[in-house]
């Protein structure tokens, strides 16, 4: 991307889809280009019109969410119901989605953010509001997720599930338990431990090690962040996400950094595995359901999202995941209860929030982090 680049979609001369295409293919990253969109008053859309009327249900649903986030008959059960073809791609991370979206791609009609990531995809002009008249089952979501500052109003989203970032152990294998993100700079356990491959969870995870914020932009906390991460690097098997659960369960991994609902999982077939959040604290996120403004069945997306508000399917989805369901009537139903924080806990909890410009930052440093 250079600056006539920049000039251009300012005087309305470059497209803002062939202006993303430019700086993604030049290495800016997702959150600067949302940023920079913003910034030049490109896009932004949360006060959009209303939806129009949304007419008959169409035979065709294009989804695009996290891998293992459905229960096993939550899909093939909507298709038999509504008469509704399904086709399901998956993703890996935030960024990995939002890469995409922010490129160009089209077809879907569905797709599952982290809260933090709204505002980027606000920025670059990705979200159609909903209706909220086609979805009568709005009533279940719990409070603590109705109107959150990442959406107002719950315009554009639809909570789906919540969960923690963590530490998972081998009770079996680990004395005394880990307490604290200081776990990944014991030598003591090379080799036998990973932390996620996504930079926002590392880089997150030793700023509260030191005290900050999982959001900082100072550079000298986010220095000493970098070193603690190239430390515990020495110390680490790999840097994985999901599929570090098999590597848990078998023994190969003792300790990982991991989402709490991928430990709800590997727990259920390895009763020694435990789950701990730091003393420290950690990050608490929500997925949300949205619709792209290029859906092109924008009924059958209304449909699918009150379906999966019925509190027994989003209890489903909760107990075969692992991940807690953000439909409190839903979390009556669940096998395994978790409870939703308590002010106490919400303390210790942070949201992750857009860095913005500062992203090409914490770029840099995953750069450099991953190349020690």
């Amino acid at each position: 991307m250079t600056d006539p680049d920049l000039t251009q979609l300012i005087s309305g001369q470059l497209p803002r889809r062939e202006f993303v295409r430019r700086a993604l293919a030049s290495g800016v990253s997702f959150s600067a280009v949302g940023a920079l969109l913003a910034a030049c008053g490109k896009g932004s859309s949360k006060d959009g019109p209303a939806v129009a009327e949304l007419g008959p249900i169409e035979k065709q649903l294009n989804l695009y969410l996290w891998s293992d986030y459905l229960a096993d008959d939550t899909l093939s059960n909507f298709e038999k119901e509504f008469g509704v073809r399904v086709t399901l791609d998956t993703y890996e991370s935030n960024e990995e989605m939002a890469a995409k979206l922010l490129a160009g791609a089209a077809g879907y009609d569905l797709v599952l953010p982290s809260s933090y990531l709204f505002p980027v995809l606000f920025a670059g002009d990705l979200l159609a509001p909903l209706d909220r008249r086609h979805l009568p089952n709005w009533t279940n979501v719990a409070p603590l997720f109705v109107d959150p500052a990442w959406d107002p109003g719950n315009a554009h989203s639809a909570p789906w599930g919540w969960g923690l970032t963590g530490i998972a152990y081998r009770s079996d294998l680990v004395r005394p338990a880990p307490e604290s993100w200081s776990v990944f700079l014991d030598q003591n356990y090379r080799g036998k431990m990973t932390m996620l491959d996504d930079l926002r969870d590392v880089i997150g995870s030793f700023l509260r090690h030191r005290g900050h914020s999982l959001n900082s932009t100072d550079p000298a906390q986010l220095e000493v962040a970098k070193q603690d991460a190239i430390a515990a690097k020495r110390n680490l098997k790999a840097y994985l996400s999901a599929p570090v659960k098999g590597q848990l369960i078998a023994g190969d991994v003792w300790i990982a950094q991991m989402w709490s609902g991928d430990a709800a999982q590997a727990i259920t077939e390895q009763s020694a595995i435990k789950f701990v959040v730091p003393r420290e604290g950690s990050m608490i996120f929500v997925d949300a359901l949205v619709m792209p403004r290029s859906a092109p069945h924008k009924r059958a997306a209304h449909e699918f999202i009150n379906y999966v508000l019925r509190p027994e399917v989003a209890a489903a989805i909760s107990d075969q995941t692992g991940y807690a369901t953000a439909n409190q009537a839903a979390a009556d139903l669940t096998k395994i209860k978790v409870p939703y924080p308590t002010d106490e806990e919400l303390a210790l909890l942070e949201y992750q929030t857009d860095l913005g410009r500062e992203a090409e930052r914490w770029d840099r440093i995953w750069t450099e982090i991953k190349a020690a």
